[in-house]
């Protein structure tokens, strides 16, 4: 009777591939790192405790929640629904339809958002100083709304960047749909649902996938895009008020830096926000990285099997 022995390799003495590129690279960020916050600290123009007062400030707090939050909020929801209606008008068999959806798509990703508007303030209101709903060419009306009245509020400048966003979500909306494959809606008919049930049930909720990462960079690009209000003289607003501070005490930078802090908060939470999303969203697509914990498990398990 022979046994055989299997030689296993011995232990081998590898070592790792030095980069010094790298560490040049890492010595020039932190130079500039370090020169940035030396110019932070020593620069008295910065005065951060100005900054900070003109955070605290009630027309900034109100701009920020009343003007900033509010109007991204009104844009992003009437974006978003009406971007999703397009969308199905855009796959409709019906020509007029997709035509409608496709010419309302061409005209709002066409005209820039300051000029947008511009024209929803002072041109609509220049033109109509009331909107009247009734039957043409009678005396009958049904709605009679003052324009004057809110062509320079939060509610006009949130519908004028809503319906632009929508052009927008309209092909994330698009993309999403298509990227459900169509055996999917195949199948529902099969299990005799309507094209509206697959649509709310089966297509959209397969392509949030691919529609919530777009439409997270379109929200945070909106709260940004708050600060165009200006243009349609909407100055409960937070860029306004902040730098309208800074302004009045000829301290440009503090109020600046101020506007500037306070959408950084906003952004970095909904980036938060938009992360938890993706990954909810995302469960069950893909195989993802090991954890860390995973790999020292997995590495455990194997010393353990070669003994």
């Amino acid at each position: 009777m022979t046994t055989e022995t299997t030689d296993r390799p011995g232990a081998i003495d590898a070592r790792p591939v030095r980069h010094p590129g790298r560490w040049v690279a890492v010595a020039f960020i932190g130079l500039l790192t370090a020169m940035l916050v030396n110019s932070f600290v020593t620069n008295e123009k910065w005065d951060w405790g100005y900054t900070f007062e003109i955070m605290q400030q009630k027309p900034v707090i109100e701009g920020l929640i009343k003007g900033t939050l509010l109007g991204t909020v009104l844009a992003m929801v009437i974006g978003v629904v009406l971007g999703i209606v397009l969308a199905i008008m855009r796959m409709s068999e019906n020509v007029v339809l997709r035509g409608v959806a496709f010419a309302y798509t061409w005209f709002f990703r066409s005209i820039p958002r300051y000029v947008l508007l511009g024209l929803f303030a002072v041109g609509l209101g220049y033109l109509y100083n009331t909107f009247e709903i009734g039957i043409p060419f009678t005396d009958i009306r049904f709605f009679t709304l003052d324009y004057q009245n809110y062509s320079s509020t939060v509610w006009v400048g949130g519908l004028a960047l809503g319906l632009s966003e929508a052009a927008y979500m309209a092909e994330i909306a698009r993309a999403g749909i298509l990227s459900v494959d169509n055996g999917q809606g195949e199948a529902a008919q099969a299990l005799g649902m309507s094209p509206r049930q697959t649509m709310r049930r089966i297509v959209l909720p397969q392509a949030m996938r691919v529609i919530v990462p777009p439409t997270g960079n379109e929200t945070i690009a909106m709260v940004k895009d708050t600060s165009l209000f200006i243009a349609a003289q909407i100055i409960v607003e937070l860029y306004y008020q902040a730098t309208l501070f800074g302004s009045r005490s000829f301290k440009v930078m503090p109020g600046l830096m101020a506007a500037t802090l306070w959408y950084l908060i906003v952004c970095t939470i909904l980036m938060i926000g938009q992360s938890y999303l993706e990954k909810r969203f995302g469960r069950g697509f893909g195989v993802q990285a090991p954890t860390k914990r995973e790999r020292k498990v997995t590495a455990l398990l194997a010393r353990t099997g070669d003994h």
